[in-house]
């Protein structure tokens, strides 16, 4: 096959959730000699398998495992962030066209994306325990105007829909100039990207989440949960692993039955794709161009890549 994609240097796949991005990763991976990196800010933790999708088995396509990255990096006690995210995206990055092979970024995690495709650049300000006790009794309304106070446009780059979103930038941008907003410029940068989204009707989507959710809490979900209960990760931090983890930690602790978590944690997983779709539908408005693949068609993805 004639390789006309070759002037592209990144195939990024989007998508909100339950729409099978990495089965389209996989298959455009093994079309264009590729490896597959992960944009998922939960599949980084070790021993989170069934609730954040990570299906390795899926990686293999005719007898062949399809190489992926940045997943099962750290132990889910462990802190990852997006400046983490962006430092160790530009190592594999570079590492994998060293081999000459074609990299392709796939994962719902908009934000991890975006600072991809934005080359934002990033703090690498260490926390600041005291300023974050003080600022934790503030509301959200006055954690977002004093961030504006500080820096006018440091909430344009900046989500501003959570208090710990908020009191880290507060923090970053009190410091900066102090070792903050330094990123290693060696990294290979991304010249030209390419970026598929996979689209489906509405009501599909709400199908496929609703299929998967009991799927996975039929075959081990729960259990996964209690494993990691006994490896000593907390319900504290299992409220901050994503939905999967703090419904069933509810649900594990006593503070919900099994029907009202499955259901409750079923709204949820809606209302998250929404915001999915409305995040990739501000990144269109900010100037990205993102391809729709019809159901993830992969004829449809490899015309776009070779047109």
């Amino acid at each position: 096959m004639e390789k006309k994609y070759i002037y592209r240097d990144l195939i990024i796949i989007l998508g909100p959730t339950a729409t099978g991005k990495t089965q389209l990763a996989v298959q455009l991976a093994h079309n264009l000699g590729g490896e597959i990196i992960s944009a998922d800010s939960r599949q980084v933790y070790r021993g989170m398998d069934i609730g954040t999708g990570k299906d390795l088995d899926g990686y293999r396509i005719n007898g062949k495992t399809i190489p992926y990255h940045l997943i099962d990096i750290v132990d889910p006690m462990e802190e990852y962030n997006v400046a983490r995210f962006q430092k160790d995206f530009h190592t594999v990055f570079a590492n994998i066209k060293d081999r000459n092979k074609f990299p392709i970024l796939c994962g719902g995690t908009g934000f991890y994306i975006k600072v991809v495709l934005m080359d934002f650049k990033l703090p690498t300000v260490g926390p600041d325990k005291t300023l974050r006790q003080a600022l934790e009794a503030w509301t959200l309304k006055d954690l977002i105007q004093e961030l504006k106070n500080i820096s006018p446009r440091a909430s344009d780059n900046t989500p501003v829909d959570t208090k710990r979103r908020v009191i880290r930038a507060i923090e970053v941008e009190i410091n900066r100039g102090n070792g903050g907003g330094v990123r290693d410029k060696s990294k290979s940068k991304v010249q030209a990207p390419l970026v598929l989204g996979i689209k489906y009707p509405r009501e599909v989507i709400r199908d496929l989440i609703t299929e998967r959710l009991h799927e996975r809490l039929n075959n081990g979900m729960i259990e996964e949960v209690e494993c990691l209960l006994k490896g000593r990760v907390t319900h504290e931090r299992l409220n901050n692993l994503g939905l999967e983890y703090r419904f069933i930690s509810k649900f594990l602790h006593g503070d919900l039955t099994r029907g009202d978590m499955t259901a409750q944690l079923n709204t949820a997983i809606h209302r998250f794709a929404k915001k999915q779709m409305t995040f990739f539908r501000n990144m269109e408005k900010n100037g990205i161009k993102i391809h729709w693949i019809p159901e993830g068609n992969i004829n449809e993805a490899l015309n776009v890549i070779n047109g």
